[in-house]
């Protein structure tokens, strides 16, 4: 997972101040954990998803040789915030990870995924998961031979 610049930049600048600090300190004669602090003064993260605009893009950008050749495979998808919160009340955020949990119990219940025993989740065959992204909700596209942004 990667964050924008800005908000790396808020990040930062919030450690600078110790306000992303576990320690706790004393302020006005109370001991706080400015975590903590900060936390209680910022939003609800379940009041911002009436308000949040633009899309996510979630995807991984394969590299390697096929038939000797290189190649590059970017696995995408695109999600407008505005339409999940039209859909269920939620930012794309909390869709696109509520959805593919979801799906993996899914596959969990209904039997698609059973091997005894401890697993990685890369373990166990992708394309009922795959199949079922699309079927709900978070329909994925592929792109051959990508050209990456920095």
């Amino acid at each position: 997972m990667t964050f924008g610049q800005s908000y790396l930049t808020h990040l930062r600048c919030l450690e600078n101040v110790g306000m992303t600090s576990i320690e706790p300190i004393e302020f006005e004669g109370k001991m706080i954990v400015p975590l903590q602090f900060l936390k209680a003064v910022l939003p609800d993260p379940s009041s911002l998803g009436p308000r949040t605009k633009g899309k996510t893009n979630i995807g991984c950008i394969f590299h390697g040789k096929k038939d000797g050749k290189d190649k590059s495979y970017y696995l995408y998808n695109v999600c407008d915030h505005e339409e999940c919160y039209k859909e269920v009340g939620s930012q794309a955020v909390a869709y696109t990870t509520g959805v593919p949990a979801m799906i993996g119990a899914m596959m969990l219940v209904t039997g698609t995924w059973n091997k005894p025993g401890v697993h990685n989740i890369e373990e166990f065959d992708p394309d009922p998961f795959m199949d079922a992204l699309n079927k709900y909700g978070l329909p994925w596209q592929e792109s051959f031979n990508p050209t990456p942004v920095d």
